[in-house]
C-alpha cells in the first residue's frame, strides 16, 4: 500500500473527532497538532515527511499562516477546512472543505490532490526542457556525468548557481558536493559537505521541496549564501525515485522572490529525471 502522510493541525477539543474519523482511512498516515506554530515545527523537522496538510480556519490566522507557508514550501499541498461557512474560496490552499466527514469529503480531496499532482508530473514529462535534459541524460557517462548533467540543465533554466549534493550515508546522514556550476566565488562559498542542521540535509531527509530567502534566520550555510549577499533567493529539491533518496539539488537566483513554484516544479521535474537515472546507473 503507498501511505500518504498528512499533518492536521485542529483545535484540541477537535482532535478526537478527527482521530476517530481519519483512522477509517488507512491509505492515511496522520499526525494531529493543536495549533499553527506546532505545525510549523512538525514542517521544519527534518525527520517528518509531510504530503498534505489539512488545516482549520477555527485555529486563527490561518491564512496568512498558509500565505507563509507558500513562500517556503512552495509544493506542500493544503486542504483548508472550514465547517463555519455553506461556501468558501481556499484562498492559497489548493482545496477547501466545509464538511470534511460527510461522503468521505476529506479523503476525497486528499486523494484527488495526490493524483493530480501525479499527472501534473506526467504531462510535464512532453516539456522541451524536460525532453532534451532527458537526452542529456543518456549521453552521460557514468553517475557523475548525470551529476554534471543536471547541474548544467537547471542553469539553463535561468539559475546563477547550482549545485548537486549526493546522499553518502543515511546514519547518520552525510552529503557531499559532487558537481556544481557558477560564478568561482560562489563555488568557493559553497559548502562541501552538508550540515546537519542545513538546509540541504532537511530537504534530503524530508523529501520536500524548499525555498530559501534572506529573511530567514539562520546560521546554516547555504542560508548564509543569502544572508551575505552573494545570493538572493535559493531553492532546494529532493532527489528521490521510488521511495530511495540519492540526494538534493540546489538552486540560486541573484533576485530576491525570484523564484516561484513553478520554477521549483521544474527543479523537481529534472531531479526526478535525475534520480531515476541514478537508480539504473547503481541497478544497472
Amino acid at each position: 500500500m503507498s501511505f500518504i502522510d498528512v499533518l492536521v493541525a485542529v483545535r484540541r477539543e477537535d482532535a478526537s473527532r478527527y482521530y476517530k474519523n481519519m483512522a477509517a482511512y488507512p491509505e492515511l498516515r496522520v499526525q494531529i497538532v493543536s495549533s499553527t506554530a506546532d505545525a510549523a515545527a512538525v514542517l521544519a523537522d527534518q525527520n517528518k515527511h509531510v504530503d498534505i496538510l489539512v488545516i482549520d480556519n477555527q485555529l486563527g490566522g490561518v491564512f496568512g499562516f498558509i500565505n507563509e507557508l507558500r513562500l517556503t514550501y512552495p509544493r506542500l499541498l493544503i486542504v483548508l477546512v472550514d465547517e463555519a461557512a455553506d461556501f468558501a474560496l481556499p484562498g492559497e490552499a489548493d482545496e477547501i472543505s466545509t464538511d470534511p466527514f460527510t461522503n468521505d469529503d476529506i479523503l476525497r480531496r486528499i486523494t484527488r490532490l495526490m493524483s493530480d499532482r501525479k499527472l501534473e508530473t506526467l504531462r510535464a514529462d512532453s516539456l522541451p526542457a524536460v525532453r532534451e535534459f532527458a537526452k542529456r541524460l543518456r549521453q552521460a557517462v557514468g553517475e557523475s556525468g548525470k551529476h554534471e548533467a543536471a547541474v548544467a540543465a537547471c542553469m539553463d533554466l535561468g539559475y546563477q548557481y547550482v549545485a548537486f549534493y549526493r546522499l553518502e550515508d543515511t546514519d547518520p546522514t552525510r552529503l557531499t558536493l559532487r558537481a556544481q556550476r557558477g560564478p568561482a566565488a560562489l563555488q568557493a562559498a559553497a559548502p562541501r559537505q552538508a550540515a546537519p542542521d542545513d538546509l540541504i540535509t532537511w530537504v534530503a531527509q524530508n523529501g520536500q521541496s524548499r525555498i530559501a530567502s534572506p529573511t530567514d534566520e539562520s546560521n546554516q550555510p547555504t542560508l548564509k549564501l543569502i544572508q551575505d549577499g552573494k545570493v538572493g533567493a535559493a531553492a532546494c529539491v529532493p532527489v528521490v525515485f521510488s521511495g530511495n533518496r540519492y540526494g538534493a539539488l540546489l538552486a540560486c537566483r541573484d533576485q530576491t522572490g525570484s523564484i516561484t513554484q513553478e520554477n521549483v516544479f521544474m527543479l523537481e521535474l529534472v531531479s526526478a529525471q535525475l534520480a531515476a537515472a541514478i537508480s539504473k546507473e547503481i541497478i544497472g
